[in-house]
């Protein structure tokens, strides 16, 4: 059982090796320079040798006004960013730049220092190097999602980090949407990551360049953040109105069903059911966010799992998630 638990964790940390690149950690955290003076920053998935995420930051160390950069990472990366998952030590660094040449981009004489344990963010020693941060920047594993998030809001930590668009229609990260702790940042969409050598071919978003790396794209990635944005204070312009006929409603929930962000009726002022996309505009300052449904209410998932109805279903039809807000007279 020991063997086969540490297979399948091995198969998890392998599907979750996504390697950001450097231009889209420049376009998204170009919008929070202002947060950054006289702060630690803790990269806590993210191997300094070969981390874009480390590398930003080092490299505007003194712009920005850094205090340290703290960065650490699993046992199985090591200075090959295509590992074969053989490195026996977890690593980790603490950076406060480079005195004699505050411009070098040479980080190859780094002191880079051994963890006791495997680097894991759960562990009792890397929660230590995050009770010393102010903002945590990283791409975390996608499957641990829920887990790392939780971490974040029981620490009180402020963070910018990359995550599954569908981590939003989870129960525990749809409440801190609805409780007005976290956000989508700026960008939402399509994001391409170079991934390890021996990753397996898809059928489709995957490819292979001229210097043989493999890559992967992925159309539903998202920013989160808890650090305030003017994006999300932006009025969502409403053009459309309301009819019975374009706007049915959810046979067992009473809400009408709207396919598209864009098309909110500007004159309804009751439920409304829309996709999971809606966040990316959402204007806590317009909108209220009600509740979740699928086959269930995500808020209230035991009382309409007994009712044994599919919620989000429209004319015997059931439709993706949708998250169920009301406009803000």
């Amino acid at each position: 059982m020991g063997n086969n638990a540490a297979l399948r964790k091995a198969d998890r940390i392998k599907e979750d090796e996504f390697y950001t690149q450097l231009p889209d950690i420049e376009k998204e955290l170009s919008h929070y320079k202002e947060y950054f003076k006289g702060k630690t920053i803790l990269c806590n998935c993210d191997d300094p040798r070969i981390s874009n995420f480390f590398r930003y930051f080092a490299l505007n160390f003194n712009e920005f006004g850094l205090k340290k950069i703290i960065s650490t990472c699993y046992k199985n990366q090591d200075v090959d960013l295509f590992s074969q998952n053989d490195c026996e030590k977890a690593v980790y660094i603490e950076y406060t730049g480079n005195p004699n040449d505050p411009t070098s981009t040479d980080f190859s004489t780094m002191e880079v220092k051994n963890l006791k344990g495997d680097g894991d963010f759960r562990s009792n020693e890397c929660i230590e190097l995050l009770k010393q941060a102010d903002i945590v920047v990283t791409n975390p594993p996608f499957s641990l999602f829920r887990e790392y998030v939780t971490q974040l809001i029981d620490y009180s930590k402020k963070f910018i980090i990359i995550g599954n668009q569908n981590a939003i229609s989870y129960k525990e990260i749809f409440k801190l949407f609805k409780e007005n702790k976290l956000w989508l940042g700026y960008k939402s969409g399509d994001m391409s990551f170079r991934v390890p050598a021996d990753s397996e071919p898809r059928s489709t978003r995957f490819w292979i360049d001229e210097n043989g790396n493999k890559w992967r794209s992925m159309g539903n990635v998202c920013w989160y953040t808890n650090l305030d944005t003017t994006k999300r204070h932006e009025d969502l312009v409403l053009y459309k109105t309301y009819s019975s006929e374009e706007y049915p409603k959810f046979d067992n929930y009473d809400a009408i069903n709207v396919n598209k962000t864009s098309d909110i009726p500007m004159d309804y002022y009751g439920l409304m059911g829309v996709p999971i996309t809606f966040f990316d505009k959402y204007n806590p300052d317009q909108f209220d966010v009600i509740d979740g449904i699928g086959r269930y209410s995500i808020l209230n998932n035991e009382e309409t799992k007994k009712a044994g109805k599919y919620l989000s279903m429209v004319n015997g039809k059931a439709i993706y998630f949708r998250i169920i807000i009301k406009r803000k007279k």
